[in-house]
């Protein structure tokens, strides 16, 4: 469970968060805002994850294509592409802030602490990056690199397994071209104010939709959209007596790469 709304994050609890980070902040401070949510914000004031789960995003991004480019340098780009894909996914991300509690340490306000926000996927996830940016801020990109390293280390093993897995759209798509004359077409929908936004997105293939998904962002409603009709039209491939892996490179020739 989350802590009370009025508890301080930086308790021993926050500090051994730090340590499963294998980081010890020179600004706490950037520790607290990582993981302050802004229903916290709503309603004692302050400053949001937010920008920091911007910053951290980029930051993960390039750690992880560093890594990947010097683990595998047989991968072509599309492949590398995959994998990172796979790593830095929402469901990824919310695996490793599970694994070191993150949860227990989070600012939730009231109301979302009461709804379990401390599991949930998406709260996790952004504190994870706003972690990783608060980390970077902190000490720089070598203390940021190794702390993605260290937390992400079999993450990246598993997606290099099976590339392409936790990324949807480009799974779809690839189905999408070996089976049909155009790509996915997605409508975007979104609801409520700008600082808690719920998108939803639909996907057309030849005249069918699929969804409505939703997410936190557009990207996580599209990539669940995205789940839906990949999980619906997968079984083209065994009808067909298609393996895939093995038309991948020729599929995404066709149809382009729109990530």
């Amino acid at each position: 469970m989350s802590p009370p709304a009025s508890a301080d994050p930086a308790t021993a609890e926050a500090e051994a968060i730090a340590d499963r980070l294998g980081h010890r902040f020179a600004d706490p401070v950037l520790l607290i805002e990582a993981l302050t949510h802004r229903s916290w914000c709503a309603e004692h004031g302050g400053v949001s994850n937010e920008r920091l789960e911007f910053l951290g995003d980029a930051v993960l991004g390039l750690a992880v294509a560093t890594r990947l480019y010097g683990l595998h340098p047989e991968l072509p780009e599309g492949e590398l592409a995959k994998i990172r894909a796979g790593v830095v996914s929402a469901d990824a991300l919310a695996e490793v802030a599970r694994r070191i509690d993150l949860g227990r340490v989070l600012r939730l306000g009231q109301g979302e602490a009461a709804s379990g926000g401390d599991g949930k996927e998406s709260i996790l996830s952004d504190a994870m990056e706003a972690v990783i940016g608060a980390v970077f801020l902190d000490g720089g990109q070598g203390p940021a690199f190794a702390v993605v390293d260290g937390l992400l280390d079999s993450a990246i093993d598993r997606a290099a397994e099976d590339p392409g897995v936790h990324d949807h759209k480009t799974r779809l798509q690839e189905l999408v071209a070996r089976h049909f004359d155009a790509p996915p077409r997605y409508l975007l929908t979104s609801e409520g104010p700008a600082h808690d936004r719920l998108f939803h997105a639909e996907v057309e293939i030849d005249g069918t939709s699929y969804g409505p998904a939703s997410g936190t962002s557009k990207k996580r409603a599209e990539q669940a959209a995205a789940h839906l009709a990949w999980t619906d039209l997968e079984g083209l491939d065994r009808s067909a007596g298609i393996e895939p892996n093995r038309q991948e490179a020729a599929a995404m020739v066709e149809a382009g790469s729109d990530r």
